[in-house]
């Protein structure tokens, strides 16, 4: 099976644009944590965090999306749980891949949450995600227009799917996103003193 800096390279040669990297990159390092927390395989799963939106930036129709990437990781040699997970991630195809499985539904939960706490971490005075608290996640959460491109309703049930209180996932995803959080640009800006 391909390796991580296989799965990394593969990713960076189909997505081009740098906060989609970030946004895979994020989902990984979570997925990574929470395989640790269930006894589960770190690799594996960090690897289906890294590689679950590689077709999005080629194949934005959620007809295609998922679907082309499952084809490209079948013929790379990638595990079945992996491409399962991938595919079950998109609603569309939900008939034929539900998410029954561990991995299906820590992906869910994990995906549009990343979002909304790099949202909130980027509005924050010093754009960092270093200290961000749950309270200003969930408040953000209620602010109509606030990082619209995320779907609420998908944070309560990706957390209600995995079983796990949406607080406590946020507070997850908050400490392993923070534990890359130069990587993400989420360390947060330094103010230089204005030199007279």
């Amino acid at each position: 099976m391909p390796t991580r800096d296989d799965a990394y390279r593969f990713m960076t040669s189909h997505v081009k644009n740098e906060n989609l990297q970030k946004h895979m990159l994020s989902v990984e390092v979570v997925l990574r944590f929470y395989a640790r927390k269930y006894g589960e395989d770190e690799e594996l799963w960090a690897m289906t965090g890294l590689l679950h939106d590689c077709d999005y930036e080629e194949y934005p129709d959620l007809r295609e999306h998922t679907r082309v990437s499952a084809q490209w990781l079948r013929e790379d040699g990638y595990d079945e749980q992996i491409i399962y997970a991938i595919l079950a991630h998109n609603d569309l195809n939900i008939a034929t891949h539900p998410r029954n499985t561990l991995l299906a539904r820590a992906l869910y939960a994990c995906d549009e949450i990343t979002g909304m706490v790099t949202a909130t971490a980027l509005v924050r005075p010093n754009k960092s995600i270093l200290g961000l608290e749950v309270s200003s996640v969930r408040k953000k959460m209620k602010t109509k227009g606030f990082a619209a491109g995320v779907n609420r309703d998908d944070l309560v049930k990706g957390a209600a799917e995995l079983g796990v209180d949406l607080d406590e996932h946020i507070a997850l995803v908050i400490e392993a996103m923070s534990s890359i959080a130069a990587t993400l640009g989420l360390a947060g800006i330094t103010e230089t003193a204005s030199l007279s």
